[in-house]
């Protein structure tokens, strides 16, 4: 949304969020606020709200994105003051089969949507967060279920491989493969290897995913570029060029994630690659912006949240591979002061706008804008001791199956199953029915 005020904001002298990035305290005052700002947009706790949804305009992935925040938040600060509410959130959303394809979502539900929720669930479980109670999936239950339905959807008919945008046939969109569901399925696969150490059930589709997206040119090592998609018609040669942040960050995570496990050269190089190719996202201010839309005022409602992926993921693949931490903590530096002063709008004095090189609060406003910032100001924990990402064999507790949700799903139309009562019951209703429109039949004629 933007707000068009008729009295004007002197912007230049407004007093910004007041954040020291050399200081713990400091940023968890600045996070606190923002923190409170997301969760103003969340909708499962008013009165005729869905849980785990935020409200209008924000689609359901966005909120699982969201949550995702949250639970770094909680993680970065030590702070329960969500715990409860994330939990109920999560959970409320997984479905019957625990892959995060609920009956509210499934008809519409495209596989890059699905995946972010898979996603805060391995993130759940490598921060080890409160884990859900005895009689619910685990954390790894859900992101391994999210992985094994996804992985369970590869297409080999068309442009060799990979998945395509939307899971069902009548959604826009199911005509093209794009690199947010793969890159999604890539990341995802990345931490959950990392996280089991079980090669032989995820390393191949890892690899298997990555080689895809290089065979096809979503990726292109030669400029460290991420780019959309392509129309299965024509075995996606016809590529749509935009370069959005989380596709970047999907990919350069998860190649950290790979290097970090494997120690593989080529993951080495991929990570550092990709970082270099982030610069992208960072505008002459060193100010990370969405490069896409940002300069034309088109960002819509999603692409406005995308900056919080590349905040988290680059601050993971800061620790997983240190290499690349100098670069991104100059990234981090300069967008974390240049977000502190843009977070000074609203009524409550701390609304956070979309362009941080405006002096000042640029009028922008919305859950994505609030995620993006209190993901880049958050992340500057890993330079102060929070920089833990646990896996099995290190402290992360989170237990569960690798085969949980390994199947196919798929709608269908199925046949009442009618035992003897309820046929002799509807017999009984019929007879009734009849015998009421014949004496109603019969007292109209009299």
């Amino acid at each position: 949304m933007r707000i068009w005020s008729i009295i004007p904001l002197l912007l230049s002298t407004v007093t910004a969020i007041d954040l020291n990035i050399t200081s713990p305290d400091s940023i968890y005052s600045a996070a606190a606020l923002i923190a409170d700002g997301v969760m103003d947009y969340y909708w499962g706790k008013d009165p005729g709200g869905t849980i785990g949804m935020f409200t209008h305009p924000y689609y359901w992935w966005e909120a699982g994105g969201a949550l995702g925040s949250m639970i770094d938040y909680c993680y970065y600060f030590d702070n329960d003051t969500y715990t409860n509410t994330i939990i109920e959130a999560i959970l409320y959303q997984t479905g019957e089969y625990n892959n995060f394809m609920p009956l509210n979502q499934t008809t519409t539900e495209g596989n890059d949507d699905q995946v972010f929720w898979g996603i805060a669930a391995i993130q759940a479980a490598e921060r080890n967060f409160t884990n859900p109670p005895s009689n619910a999936a685990s954390w790894l239950d859900l992101a391994a279920a999210t992985f094994n339905t996804m992985k369970n959807r590869w297409d080999e008919e068309s442009c060799g491989g990979g998945l395509r945008w939307q899971i069902f046939q009548w959604n826009n969109g199911y005509d093209y493969k794009n690199t947010v569901s793969n890159a999604g399925l890539f990341h995802l696969g990345a931490r959950l290897l990392r996280y089991t150490g079980n090669d032989s059930y995820y390393l191949d589709w890892v690899d298997r995913t990555y080689d895809w997206l290089l065979d096809v040119k979503f990726l292109d090592e030669n400029t460290w570029r991420a780019y959309d998609g392509a129309q299965v018609v024509g075995d996606c040669t016809n590529m749509t060029y935009y370069l959005w942040s989380y596709n970047l960050a999907l990919v350069v995570s998860g190649s950290a994630y790979m290097y970090n496990y494997t120690g593989e050269e080529k993951w080495y190089n991929r990570t550092m690659g990709f970082v270099s190719g982030a610069n992208v996202f960072f505008d002459e201010y060193g100010v990370m912006y969405e490069s896409a839309c940002m300069r034309h005022h088109t960002c819509q409602t999603d692409q406005r949240s995308f900056r919080a992926y590349l905040s988290r993921f680059l601050a993971l693949t800061a620790v997983l591979v240190p290499d690349s931490r100098d670069t991104i903590n100059t990234y981090f530096d300069t967008t974390a002061k240049a977000v502190a002063q843009s977070c000074v709008g609203g009524y409550d004095g701390h609304t956070c706008g979309m362009n941080w090189s405006y002096s000042g609060w640029d009028t922008y406003y919305g859950l994505g804008e609030e995620m993006s910032a209190l993901e880049v100001i958050q992340s500057l924990m890993i330079n102060f001791g929070k920089d833990t990402i646990l896996n099995m064999t290190d402290g992360g507790s989170s237990r569960g199956d690798v085969l949980s949700g390994n199947t196919t799903y798929k709608p269908e139309a199925k046949l009442l199953d009618l035992d003897k009562g309820d046929t002799a019951g509807a017999s009984i209703i019929t007879v009734i029915i009849g015998i009421t429109i014949i004496l109603l039949g019969y007292f109209v004629i009299v």
